[in-house]
């Protein structure tokens, strides 16, 4: 996708048109980047010259985008993070001009080919081309479930430049800005694997900055890698081929180290997935707006594609048959009150059933 804020309609690969903003480019701007990446508030130093572009692509879990703007400052507040917080930490490389950037009582400034890691759930102040020249900049996305790094490790880095002129810092710069370059043209089905290839260079970069050792410790690696599987299985609980060989598949791995993986959590991977889907049937069930629905067609919609095997595996896990369970849950919501069953809860368990 790209992002122009002076142009005319860009036509067609998702482009968006400020056509109908050209009297305010930096609102329409503001707007777009606040969709495409967090709410963030700019305040350009010329607002009659302002002129932005930008491209983003998706790698799967992650996004990389390239900016290029005129000299602005930017600030993230609390109320802008209430508004929306994507949860991801994002890694910023200056490629022309100059920057700072302040969060967590750390202030980092930035020439070409230096870095700076951000916590969009945190707020952040931060100043480009304030000597009056243009800013082009890279900002990859990174979700914080699949950050191999511990939270508490990472955060000791925020606001702190990074220079990527040498080692695997220099190694992490020339991939994102190959990725830029590339990416666009290569087959969907290897876009996963480029994201999850700049999340490693990242963590290991990270992990050089930090002192530690120059390869994540194997078990935070693994832990890592469950957090990002678990994240794809709760994103995919609808898809009826949600098997643990798509998920060995989709990250790389044999499905006996997915299954080693496992070994250590209270149930199996296939276990897991038929856990969750049961419980997100459970949540629709007890839900007063869909009522109507049929049985069946919740079922379908959480991946059990066969309604009788579905009845099954209903009956084993909670003792009583969907109708019923149904039924019961519905009524105790009226005799509590309104809304007490949110989605993902299984409400309390009544006469019958089996905890």
């Amino acid at each position: 996708m790209r992002i122009v804020a002076d142009e005319a309609p860009l036509g067609r690969r998702g482009g968006l048109s400020a056509a109908d903003a050209l009297g305010d480019r930096v609102g329409w701007f503001t707007e777009m980047v606040s969709r495409a990446l967090m709410p963030s508030e700019f305040s350009p130093l010329n607002s009659d010259r302002f002129h932005a572009e930008g491209t983003l692509l998706s790698l799967g879990a992650v996004q990389v985008a390239r900016f290029a703007y005129s000299p602005l400052r930017s600030r993230r507040t609390t109320q802008l993070i209430r508004e929306g917080d994507p949860e991801q930490y994002q890694l910023g490389l200056l490629l022309k001009g100059t920057a700072w950037f302040a969060q967590n009582g750390c202030e980092a400034g930035l020439r070409p080919r230096e870095m700076a890691l951000w916590d969009t759930s945190r707020p952040y102040e931060s100043g480009s081309g304030l000597d009056g020249r243009n800013v082009e900049v890279l900002i990859l996305q990174i979700p914080k479930a699949v950050m191999p790094l511990p939270s508490q490790q990472v955060d000791r880095l925020l606001a702190r430049r990074i220079t990527g002129t040498r080692g695997m810092e220099a190694v992490l710069s020339d991939f994102l800005l190959s990725l830029t370059a590339n990416a666009p043209d290569t087959r969907p089905a290897c876009l996963d694997a480029l994201g999850h290839m700049a999340v490693e260079l990242v963590a290991g970069s990270l992990a050089q900055q930090l002192g530690v050792q120059r390869e994540t410790p194997a078990e935070v690696r693994a832990h890592g890698l469950l957090r990002r599987i678990n994240g794809f299985i709760d994103q995919n609980l609808g898809e009826p081929d949600l098997t643990p060989r798509l998920i060995a598949r989709r990250h790389h791995i044999s499905l006996r180290t997915l299954y080693t993986l496992f070994e250590g959590q209270p149930e199996g991977v296939a276990e897991s997935i038929r856990r969750r889907r049961l419980e997100q049937c459970c949540a629709d069930l007890s839900s007063s707006k869909l009522r109507d629905r049929p049985v069946r067609a919740i079922a379908a919609s959480w991946g059990f594609t066969n309604a009788a095997a579905f009845s099954r595996m209903f009956r084993v896990a909670y003792g009583t048959s969907p109708s019923d369970y149904r039924h019961h849950a519905l009524r105790s919501q009226k005799e509590r009150r309104p809304g007490a069953v949110r989605r993902g809860e299984v409400p309390a368990v009544f006469p019958g059933s089996q905890a």
